[in-house]
């Protein structure tokens, strides 16, 4: 008996083991970019501005949402030239699509804070389902989720008429991306 009133003493008595749900996007410290190959050149770029609307707990990653809204407007493809030229009807069509849009479906753990998210990603007014690698860092106040695919630029309609020739722009766009959240 007075190791069963012990026991509980002890359990009530330690600290609750509290999960940690990251909500609390952390723009300065997040980022996204791109690398392509033209005439077998690497060119990197990014975005300047993007929303994202997440909610995450490791402890319950079926649980997991996202929502990432990119402002194409905000390209950085190297030279003003190039963020001009994104914008029109060959590549984006910012007038008619401003956006890329990433909705997660479902996330699952693969282990060592390795995760796969799934979704879907619509630019230029086409959808794509994607599986996405991402790797959780959780830090004393807040998380990183570093992750990264390749596009197909083509499938979504990117770099039409002269620019289809893959040989002049090469199909595969490697997408890279670091979200830093701050929990709950």
């Amino acid at each position: 008996m007075k190791r069963a009133a012990f026991t509980l003493l002890a359990v009530l008595a330690a600290p609750a083991a509290h999960a940690v749900e990251y909500t609390t996007v952390l723009p300065k410290r997040s980022s996204i970019g791109f690398e392509f190959r033209q005439m077998g050149v690497p060119v990197k770029g990014g975005f300047k501005r993007f929303v994202t609307d997440m909610a995450f707990d490791p402890a319950r990653p079926d649980a997991a949402r996202a929502r990432i809204e990119i402002d194409l407007a905000s390209i950085d493809a190297g030279s003003p030239e190039a963020d001009e030229e994104s914008a029109g009807k060959l590549w984006f069509n910012r007038s008619l699509y401003p956006k890329a849009v990433f909705v997660s479906s479902q996330v699952r753990a693969l282990g060592n804070n390795r995760f796969e998210l799934r979704g879907t990603l619509t630019l230029k007014g086409r959808s794509r389902e994607m599986a996405i690698p991402v790797t959780y860092a959780p830090d004393r106040n807040a998380a990183t989720f570093d992750g990264g695919f390749v596009l197909k630029r083509l499938d979504f309609g990117i770099g039409e008429g002269m620019w289809a020739d893959v040989a002049t722009v090469a199909n595969e766009v490697r997408v890279t991306f670091r979200i830093a959240a701050a929990g709950k």
